[in-house]
């Protein structure tokens, strides 16, 4: 059987978590004087947090502080904790079986996540996994986050595996492009807002609907021993 690593973005591609991360940095933003359509967040999602609001600071002519980014990071961190328990946060279809697959297959995965580890503990709760017995690699981990590979190499190199034989499973174009600046292969899914035309675009080797897409379709991507 394959023993393909695969290494896992987490927000819009094991969780349905994206829109509430959205309205999270809208209400963040918003506390900051900042008022951007829901759309044009949405677009940025994926990024490291730190470089997303750099760049709607940049774009809005906003002086970039390390007090300002502070508490950017702290608005949105209690919105997005509000909005997973008002609007509830679930893993999307087939996430769980897929992670229990590769696990009973015995195939190295890990999840790499541009959030930080106060908001990805919920999620992963959320999914049923104790963050202190899986490989998890988060944006305060790593120098760099998304679109930067910093994420899914440090991941791989926990996982002790190559990185250019692994998968990166995404659902941004952030996503894609880290992998390919990895020299990963990249797997889209279209659980996060993106289209499949833009994930390939962006370099993905093949796109699904969702996890359970992934799972049932996983011969496709995960060579054979």
């Amino acid at each position: 059987m394959s023993r393909t690593p695969f290494l896992f973005d987490l927000d819009g591609t094991l969780i349905d978590s994206v829109y509430q991360h959205v309205l999270a940095w809208k209400e963040a933003l918003e506390a900051e004087g900042v008022t951007l359509s829901i759309w044009r967040i949405h677009r940025k999602i994926g990024m490291s947090g730190g470089l997303l609001a750099q760049v709607f600071l940049r774009e809005t002519g906003l002086e970039i502080s390390e007090k300002r980014l502070e508490r950017l990071y702290q608005h949105h961190a209690e919105a997005f904790h509000r909005h997973h328990s008002q609007i509830a946060v679930r893993p999307l279809p087939g996430a769980c079986q897929l992670l229990g697959y590769l696990t009973e297959q015995g195939i190295p995965w890990a999840i790499a996540t541009s959030g930080q580890i106060e908001t990805a503990r919920p999620s992963l709760v959320t999914l049923g996994i104790d963050p202190d017995k899986i490989t998890l690699v988060t944006r305060d981990q790593v120098r760099h986050a998304k679109p930067d590979p910093d994420l899914f190499v440090t991941a791989a190199e926990r996982l002790g595996v190559d990185i250019r034989q692994s998968l990166v499973i995404g659902d941004s174009i952030w996503d894609m492009l880290a992998a390919q600046r990895a020299r990963a292969l990249g797997i889209g899914v279209l659980s996060g807002g993106y289209s499949q035309g833009e994930l390939e675009q962006a370099g993905a080797l093949r796109v699904y609907a969702d996890p359970a897409g992934l799972l049932h379709h996983i011969d496709e991507v995960s060579a054979r021993d």
